[in-house]
């Protein structure tokens, strides 16, 4: 079998360990209980996994700051928290038709693709916001929103809030 030069091998033969071993974190988390069963079916999974998209990972991501990465978590965690609160008032408290819905049109700075799935995740795990469609150039991104009063005002928080961290992480 041949290998594309991202996929050395490390602690026992596993391409990604750590993906291995997230990927058993999550099955268990799945599980809600914990059993030994339950523990080797997610050590199985985690390797199976790993070694199957291997060839789809010709290299590494290139995570530089882990730090800030953790700080992005807690970061999207909170937004999605209170884009939760305010797409719930909303669709309680105003009619669908007074909602100012858009489709935002984001120019891309970054260059990683793992960077640039990223931010299209966090907006669409953000309520109120989906990531619709990304250009063939991959230099911006499609997005709609439930309801924006300030398109170009949204635009450069994305940008700010989102973008500007991810670059520090990923480039």
């Amino acid at each position: 079998m041949r290998r594309s030069p991202g996929t050395r091998t490390r602690m026992g033969g596993l391409p990604y360990p750590r993906l291995t071993l997230t990927l058993a974190a999550l099955w268990l988390l799945l599980q809600n209980r914990f059993t030994v069963g339950a523990l080797l079916v997610g050590l199985v999974l985690g390797v199976v996994v790993a070694r199957v998209t291997a060839r789809f990972w010709p290299r590494r991501p290139r995570i530089r700051a882990c730090g800030k990465g953790l700080a992005y978590v807690l970061l999207v965690l909170g937004d999605i928290l209170a884009a939760n609160v305010h797409v719930a008032r909303l669709i309680l408290f105003r009619p669908a038709a007074r909602l100012n819905y858009c489709w935002l049109v984001v120019p891309l700075e970054l260059e990683s693709p793992e960077a640039i799935a990223v931010l299209a995740g966090t907006i669409t795990m953000t309520p109120g916001s989906v990531s619709c469609d990304l250009s063939a150039d991959r230099r911006s991104l499609l997005v709609h929103c439930l309801d924006n009063d300030d398109p170009e005002g949204t635009v450069r928080l994305l940008k700010q809030r989102y973008e500007a961290r991810l670059k520090e992480i990923f480039e």
